[in-house]
């Protein structure tokens, strides 16, 4: 019943999540898109009301002419939309759906002994420590460096540098496939954080000062895009982090901490591609394809470096496995997760009937994927793993 209600909870927070991700990291982009193409007002009238830029679209049928204020507008008004709540289920909902699918089981999902052999409890402290010290080192170099001469060059040089600690480290601590999660949870805290501590306060303080007649400091604004563009850099790494557990062969490699920095970093070029081409259509800077360039010529070098090697020649062996020959194997391996006793995910492999029921799926996790066992806690050897491959097509027989 445990695992019942536990998938019950991985199904929802994951539908959830998804959901309040799409809305964040969609008006996140939008505004993105908006603070490059907006253009003088030409209007004299906006102008004197402090217009800094407008926009005119055009979408679903409807004409919009939004316009930004260099500092605030000359009147509040009565009605204010705050974008934060977006920000905020999204990481409270993240944060759930790692507690029930990590933290619920360190022992399976983020300890792995051939990387780093350590209890439970210190798994789990040194995960909620990847996402608190992260945040608090980003902080103090963006403080200490962000309004500095060159401060956004050197604030994202020293970025760069300590995600590339933190990915090595990542993946010489927990098993491949939670480092690589880890990371973008890191991240998304980091960009939640931005909103909770830096942006939303500053635009607090703005109105504030608004009601109150005072005049409205620009340096909250400032501070707020400044961490809105990081924002937006982090963007498609966390997205990649958080879609790689269905694709073992980056986090189960020897190396996958360098492929975990090299497909995160071409995640942010493209995505200053994306940012600087509304810029280029205005004229206000070169085309930007350089950078689309670097991070497409990064992905294509991963697919040549990862690609497989050729298949050895098949030893004298038989050309097919029965049931018989493969029963042992699963017992040892596969059953003590699913038996009658624990049925993970449903599935049962304690019979002839269940595992040729289950077949396609065995292959595909143990075979091609080599998901299963959750990082190889139950030591499947790569001659257990062929001889499945060869019972599979052999015919899956069960005699």
């Amino acid at each position: 019943m445990e695992t019942y209600l536990l998938d019950w909870a991985n199904l929802l927070l994951r539908w959830l999540h998804v959901i309040v991700a799409i809305a964040w990291i969609g008006s996140s982009f939008y505004f993105v898109f908006l603070d490059s193409s907006l253009t003088p007002p030409e209007d004299e009238q906006l102008k004197k009301d402090g217009v800094g830029g407008e926009l005119w679209a055009l979408h679903g049928g409807g004409f919009y002419h939004p316009v930004k204020f260099k500092a605030a507008p000359p009147k509040l008004p009565e009605h204010l939309h705050w974008f934060y709540w977006e920000s905020y289920s999204t990481w409270l909902s993240g944060f759930a759906l790692f507690l029930v699918s990590y933290l619920w089981s360190p022992s399976v999902y983020l300890i792995d002994p051939r990387v780093m052999e350590w209890s439970p409890a210190g798994a789990i402290a040194a995960a909620l420590a990847f996402l608190v010290v992260f945040w608090f080192a980003y902080d103090a170099i963006c403080r200490t460096l962000g309004q500095t001469k060159n401060g956004d060059t050197k604030v994202g040089a020293l970025v760069l540098v300590l995600v590339c600690i933190a990915a090595y480290a990542a993946t010489q601590m927990f098993a491949g496939r939670a480092a690589f999660l880890l990371m973008g949870a890191m991240l998304a805290t980091a960009m939640s954080a931005n909103v909770f501590f830096w942006i939303i306060p500053g635009q607090r303080t703005m109105v504030a000062d608004m009601k109150a007649g005072r005049p409205v400091d620009p340096i909250h604004g400032i501070r707020g895009k400044q961490r809105s563009v990081h924002n937006t850099y982090f963007t498609l790494p966390v997205l990649f982090a958080m879609l790689s557990n269905h694709y073992s062969f980056t986090y189960a490699h020897p190396q996958n901490w360098l492929i975990l920095i090299a497909i995160m970093f071409a995640g942010a070029a493209i995505r200053q591609f994306f940012v600087m081409r509304h810029g280029y259509k205005l004229g206000r800077n070169p085309h930007p394809w350089k950078y689309a360039a670097v991070g497409v010529v990064v992905l294509l070098g991963l697919i040549v470096w990862l690609r497989p090697a050729p298949a050895a020649p098949a030893a004298a062996a038989p050309t097919t496995v029965g049931y018989a020959q493969l029963q042992p194997v699963v017992a040892q391996r596969c059953v003590m997760c699913h038996g009658e006793a624990l049925q993970s995910k449903g599935v049962r492999l304690d019979s002839a009937e269940e595992l040729k029921k289950n077949a396609q799926m065995v292959y595909q996790q143990v075979v091609v994927q080599k998901l299963m066992p959750m990082n190889n806690a139950t030591g499947l050897t790569e001659e257990e793993r062929a001889l499945f491959a060869q019972w599979f097509n052999g015919g899956a027989k069960t005699d």
